[in-house]
């Protein structure tokens, strides 16, 4: 190819031993330089935070902060409409056709650039302001499975399935856990998510009824109500906070971690 002029976009690091060069699926040339980074440092503070990943609200805290991806704007929503319109009109192999999936394309990476800036930003901020970062075990490849299904047994609410698995990954669901662990090694406690948005963060009960809708949680036991991610981060915190103490490690965050005194009852 010879000789080619690129822009820095960052001053690169010590160390720096191999390199590579990609082409995105919108054309753009990338040379990225293999080094691995230091760890993030913890603040010692001892507070821990609940992160509950979801498709409406990427990211709520037990804090009680909603975080979400930013998505492409209403004006390129629709130039992207117009596109994909454009692209079924087209006709196949036509040079039409390729400079419509170029602007898709685009648009696409304009998409998926910004879902990566705010991974790093929001993995590399938690790092800095918390020692445990408590997250769901999910096993997303199994949940992003596509619902097909075969000829001789089709699946079921196909449509729905794949814009859920949609939202998913828009979301960065397993990137920013990936982000996480890359730097805060070993802050990053993964807890069980079963019941975590069916259980009052402040009485301990299961009830499925409770969620009165996507964003509102009312407990018919003891009355509380907060927002339904942010009792979900709760509740992660807290399961986060008994996982460390049953490893021989000290309470997260002060006596409000600590083991609630009441039995867990599931109501049917």
């Amino acid at each position: 190819m010879g000789w080619l002029r690129f822009r820095w976009s960052r001053a690169v690091a010590d160390g720096a031993k191999s390199y590579r060069i990609t082409r995105d699926r919108a054309g753009r040339w990338h040379v990225a330089f293999a080094v691995a980074p230091e760890p993030i440092a913890a603040p010692g503070t001892g507070a821990a935070v609940g992160v509950d990943r979801g498709v409406v609200v990427s990211a709520a805290l037990s804090t009680g902060e909603l975080l979400n991806v930013p998505a492409l704007r209403d004006g390129e929503k629709a130039r992207l409409l117009r596109l994909q319109r454009k692209l079924a009109r087209a006709q196949r192999g036509s040079n039409r056709r390729r400079k419509v999936k170029t602007a898709i394309a685009r648009l696409k990476a304009r998409e998926t650039d910004r879902r990566k800036d705010w991974v790093e930003k929001t993995s590399t901020r938690l790092a800095r302001e918390f020692d445990v970062i408590a997250v769901e075990d999910l096993k997303i490849s199994n949940m992003t499975r596509s619902a097909k299904g075969t000829l001789e047994a089709p699946g079921r609410g196909v449509r729905q399935k794949a814009g859920l698995n949609r939202g998913i990954l828009a979301n960065g669901w397993g990137q920013l856990v990936t982000r996480l662990e890359q730097k805060a090694p070993g802050r990053v406690v993964k807890v069980d998510p079963r019941f975590t948005s069916q259980r009052c963060s402040a009485c301990g009960i299961v009830d499925r009824e409770a969620r009165e809708s996507q964003a509102v949680f009312r407990c018919r036991s003891c009355g509380f109500a907060c927002n339904a991610d942010v009792n979900a981060a709760l509740n992660i915190r807290f399961a986060a906070g008994h996982a460390v103490t049953a490893r021989g490690g000290p309470p997260l965050g002060g006596p409000e971690n600590r083991e609630p005194q009441h039995e867990y009852l599931l109501v049917r």
